[in-house]
């Protein structure tokens, strides 16, 4: 079975862990979501790719979800010391290397699909990842300013030093307009049987990946069909703040909006979490195949029942 996963960073990688354990005999592509990318230190940082590889790779720190495990900070710190920022973003001593590789190779003309490639051959991940696209592509946040004005800052800063804690009154992925889907996504994803979104952030993850374009079309074309997995669980995120950036584009905080957003040219079907069974009936009206589920990722175990329950419903909705 090839199956096609769209991944943001926590929430798509550790349902990737539970997927590859629910089918361990399945060709596993993943389209990674680089909109998160940034540039820092003179390093090009691509935290959803690195999340995805280092938590499959059995690399990640648990129970942050991100970075690498046993971290130190070293270098964070004397860049601290010599008045270098910024310090909100913490890039740890393991983590800087793979950031060092990454750019050398970039500077050597080496796509960053093929520096992806390269730099799952020490972790492993038992998947196939492929970044969305090898063109830069930024994802930026609209927010007030102080003197009543607004602008634009990036993703990592509105999500990591400001929490959020400010109104988004727009996310623009910038330059994924010009940008094209790297080599292998649209072949991915006309030869896949199964194209899952995973609970992962469908403005700030899933959505940049699908305003490549190319993508979303490709999706929308694909013969396989298409199961998403809610992020949203009882009118809320499961972690981070989803709800923030659902606002920003004007969609409501629930599973059944969420849906509704991503619309049944996209969708075949929807899981939703039993907390919100009550959204199965108003899922359905909009075209898409719904069901109530167990949806927390406690455990590998519980994820890979999820998984295999994306996988069932796939199966119901096959044309």
């Amino acid at each position: 079975m090839r199956i096609v996963v769209l991944a943001g960073g926590i929430g798509g990688a550790r349902f990737l862990r539970g997927l590859t354990s629910a089918a361990p005999d399945a060709d596993i592509t993943v389209i990674g979501n680089t909109g998160d990318d940034i540039h820092l230190f003179g390093l090009k940082v691509c935290p959803d790719l690195d999340t995805v590889m280092y938590t499959l790779g059995g690399g990640i720190h648990e129970e942050q979800g991100w970075g690498r495990a046993d971290e130190t900070f070293a270098v964070k710190e004397e860049l601290a010391a010599y008045g270098v920022g910024p310090e909100w973003f913490g890039l740890g001593d393991r983590d800087f290397a793979t950031h060092i590789v990454r750019t050398q190779m970039i500077a050597a003309g080496y796509p960053l699909s093929a520096v992806t490639e390269a730099l799952c051959e020490r972790w492993r991940p038992g998947v196939r990842l492929l970044p969305m696209t090898d063109d830069r592509v930024e994802t930026h946040v609209l927010i007030d300013t102080e003197d009543g004005g607004r602008k634009a800052v990036h993703f990592q800063e509105y999500w990591v030093r400001l929490r959020a804690s400010v109104p988004a009154h727009a996310v623009v992925p910038v330059g994924a307009e010009q940008a094209k889907p790297a080599p292998g996504v649209l072949e991915a994803l006309a030869a896949a049987d199964v194209v899952l979104f995973p609970p992962s952030n469908p403005v700030v993850s899933v959505g940049t990946i699908l305003a490549v374009p190319g993508i979303r079309e490709a999706v929308v074309e694909t013969a396989a069909p298409v199961v998403g997995l809610s992020p949203i669980i009882g009118d809320a995120p499961v972690r981070g703040m989803a709800d923030k950036v659902l606002a920003a584009v004007g969609v409501e905080s629930t599973a059944a909006a969420v849906a509704e957003h991503y619309g049944s040219d996209l969708l075949d079907g929807w899981l939703v979490d039993r907390t919100d069974a009550a959204a199965v009936e108003r899922v359905t009206a909009a075209g898409i195949r719904c069901r109530a589920v167990p949806l927390l990722m406690t455990d590998t175990a519980a994820t890979a029942a999820m998984a295999r329950e994306a996988l069932a419903l796939a199966e119901e909705v096959r044309p």
